[in-house]
């Protein structure tokens, strides 16, 4: 009997061992990812904040997953093309993309059928405040005296934005419910091309992110009116907030990193420690507050939590601004 009992337990490790053998060889093949390219989808055209803050990332990432990133801008309907092929992407980790203020943006307005819950999100890492920015020689050097001509020219003062609904009209929106002013919105697909009509003096204005203006503005073609942020822009301390200048405006982007629905968990984990630590990198944190970046670093699970917070806020701010009923 202690014969059969030893031959049991010898038995019983043995199986125990190559069950733990066989489970390794699975863990091997889960963490065998990447092996290819992976394609980032922009929502936006290159040049802009969007795209400017997706490849410094992908750039940065690469060397920690050993594989290239490449980004694709997917451009048009105000962002709901680039949003709509991240979402119907094959869930296999090979393709990620960037997602911004639009998706929670779009849907409300009964543009897309889709919502943030119908894709995957791993990391918010950035927010932008709006800025209103005009031209070197625009007859106006501050925001009271560019607010004071809007309303000796209601509705003639042409303003740039991202799209209709997109996060800079809006912003636009909140500032003249706010200080009594009325724009003439002019919207483009992206910020990107905004500001190139703005620098050619086709429009009066943009209202965009610093960081989408900043070259200009370092260059002398472009002046920055005042950020719609609760603290001065570190790029610009000269310039100052809506809320020192009386009017309570704060308001911009965000842009984060998702995965189709359906994305293995494995896969999705390799990814959010990838970036991570790409994002905590100080070269990377400094490119991109030289670029006038703001970085704003979330879990995933803090992201799911935000985006459904915004997605109420903004569609309450939309009825405000009588964009929606």
């Amino acid at each position: 009997m202690k014969k059969f009992w030893s031959f049991l337990l010898v038995a019983v490790l043995c199986m125990s061992l190559l069950a733990g053998c066989g489970g390794g060889a699975a863990v091997d093949e889960e963490i065998d990812y990447p092996t290819a390219t992976i394609t980032a989808i922009c929502p936006w055209s290159a040049g802009g904040g969007t795209d400017t803050f997706l490849r410094a990332i992908c750039a940065a990432t690469e060397p920690i997953l050993g594989q290239t990133i490449t980004v694709s801008n997917t451009t048009g309907g105000g962002g709901a093309t680039g949003h709509g092929a991240i979402i119907a992407a094959e869930p296999d980790g090979y393709t990620i993309g960037m997602i911004t203020f639009e998706l929670n943006s779009l849907p409300p307005q009964g543009l897309v059928e889709f919502t943030y819950e119908d894709l995957d999100p791993l990391l918010r890492l950035n927010m932008d405040a709006a800025a209103i920015t005009v031209p070197i020689d625009a007859p106006y050097d501050t925001l009271e005296a560019f607010l004071e001509y809007c309303k000796a020219h209601p509705g003639e003062v042409t303003v740039g934005n991202a799209g209709p609904g997109s996060v800079w009209h809006l912003a636009a929106g909140v500032a003249e419910q706010e200080c009594g002013v009325t724009f003439n919105h002019i919207p483009y697909d992206g910020a990107a091309p905004a500001v190139t009509d703005l620098a050619g003096g086709h429009i009066d204005a943009v209202a965009v992110s610093s960081a989408e203006v900043l070259s200009q503005v370092k260059a002398g073609t472009m002046k920055i009116l005042a950020v719609m942020a609760e603290e001065r822009n570190p790029n610009f301390p000269e310039v100052p907030t809506f809320t020192e200048e009386g009017y309570n405006v704060v308001f911009g982007t965000w842009r984060g990193l998702a995965v189709p629905t359906g994305t293995p968990d494995e896969i999705k984990a390799i990814l959010v420690e990838a970036f991570t630590e790409a994002y905590e990198d100080a070269d990377f944190q400094e490119l991109a507050t030289s670029l006038g970046l703001g970085l704003a670093y979330q879990n995933t699970e803090d992201f799911k939590a935000f985006l459904a917070e915004n997605a109420a806020s903004v569609e309450n701010t939309m009825k405000t601004l009588g964009l929606i009923e």
